[in-house]
């Protein structure tokens, strides 16, 4: 896991780890992290019973998987969402 801790680095990651529509490869495009890596840091930084509910939320989920969704989900973040451009600055 190749992190640097910026301030709300951290924070962003695990909000687009929350988010239904932004796979898991769009963390890895912008942040460098896989999943495996996405999931031992939503380890460590939620309480036990919060990565519980997330990772049954998030597991085997179309959406947070490009290579499960369908060939027509073009874009990798909701369409009405603006965060993902701005967590490049």
């Amino acid at each position: 896991m190749a992190l640097n801790e910026q301030p709300g680095e951290i924070d962003r990651i695990i909000e687009m780890a929350w988010e239904d529509r932004t796979p898991f490869e769009a963390i890895e495009a912008l942040y460098g992290l896989r999943q495996d890596d996405v999931i031992a840091l939503m380890r460590r930084e939620l309480k036990p019973r919060s990565f519980k509910v997330w990772r049954e939320r998030t597991r085997g989920r179309k959406t947070k998987h490009t290579a499960l969704r369908s060939r027509h989900v073009m874009r990798s973040h909701c369409k009405t969402q603006y965060k993902l451009k701005s967590a490049k600055k």
